[in-house]
């Protein structure tokens, strides 16, 4: 069942961010045109962001089509770090566009160029509502959780921005002929990508280096697993890593010989399930404490955490039989 509502998720992501790239691409080169044209800056950042911009959705459609792969005996969780991969390379390039528009503003400062703002505005004001209308087909998707779909419409939303920038000097311009306002805002849009890209920077990285999702406390975890399943003594040599959108989990677990051995990994699999939405996880049983360098380890840490609550356990389980 979640196969199928997967794929027509990731058919629905597709079409989506097709229809958002195409729209873009093609802005972005008529913001270039005419931001050469017209001498602005303005227009120049904002088409170096839907640069990136077509480049995100661009990587993203990549990325969307490597994740249906089928998993092989090479890649066993198929290609979906593609997905990852291409957001953490997406954030670098908007860095470094970024630096770039900045270079060429404080330039600007000291040489002003004449910028022609009628032109300006109405090239302006159609690249507003082309970022709209992306901005639009990227959000009405179920699939927020997507960190491409994500990435994309955060580009986007950066280059609703841009325009609104662009817009607001091309009025100045036209208004009283002060052309620094130019560069002034495209300073502005550029500090409005950094911090989307940081944020994606980081979120990807984290990723890439094997971190914990966010939503997961893997103390905590081991913690509710032994409180709550009464078999369950001790948990430790927990791992959890996240591959595309799916965590994977492994963990020890040190139990009372329950009767039903394969029910109770049942029940501990479905707690997992149910309470932390991880599907993919093994499960090691065992019955006698763990031995070895890592478990005392973790013998430290789940000691500090359970000497209150084994003895209830212990009268639970003691109850049970």
């Amino acid at each position: 069942m979640a196969h199928t509502h997967s794929h027509g998720a990731h058919n629905g992501n597709r079409t989506r961010l097709a229809a958002a790239f195409g729209v873009t691409a093609l802005f972005m080169i008529a913001e270039v045109i005419g931001g050469v044209v017209s001498g602005s800056l303005a227009l120049l950042a904002d088409a170096g962001h839907m640069l990136t911009d077509a480049a995100a959705l661009l990587m993203a459609l990549l990325a969307v089509q490597f994740a249906q792969r089928k998993p092989s005996a090479r890649h066993t969780f198929g290609l979906l770090r593609l997905t990852t991969l291409a957001a953490f390379v997406n954030a670098i390039a908007l860095l470094v566009i970024t630096a770039l528009i900045v270079w060429e503003a404080l330039r600007r400062f000291y040489q002003p160029q004449p910028v022609a703002g009628g032109l300006m505005l109405g090239i302006a004001i159609a690249g507003l509502l082309a970022n709209l209308l992306s901005f639009w087909l990227l959000h009405r998707g179920s699939e927020e959780k997507n960190l491409n779909v994500r990435a994309a419409a955060l580009h986007v939303l950066g280059d609703l921005l841009g325009s609104v920038g662009a817009i607001v000097a091309a009025i100045i311009i036209m208004l009283t002929g002060w052309t620094p306002i130019d560069p002034i805002l495209s300073l502005l849009v550029s500090l409005l990508v950094v911090r989307s890209a940081w944020s994606l920077l980081r979120e990807s990285l984290h990723e890439l280096l094997e971190g914990a999702p966010s939503g997961i406390n893997v103390d905590k975890l081991a913690r509710e697993l032994t409180r709550n399943i009464a078999e369950v003594r001790n948990v430790h040599h927990v791992h959890v890593w996240q591959v595309g959108e799916k965590p994977v989990l492994t963990l020890h677990v040190q139990v009372i010989p329950p009767y039903d051995h394969d029910g109770l990994l049942i029940r501990i699999h479905q707690y997992l399930h149910e309470h932390y939405q991880i599907a993919h996880a093994t499960v090691q049983m065992e019955y006698q404490p763990c031995t070895g360098h890592d478990c005392e380890l973790c013998a430290e840490q789940s000691s500090h955490q359970h000497s209150h609550e084994h003895l209830t356990l212990d009268g639970h389980a003691h109850h049970h039989h």
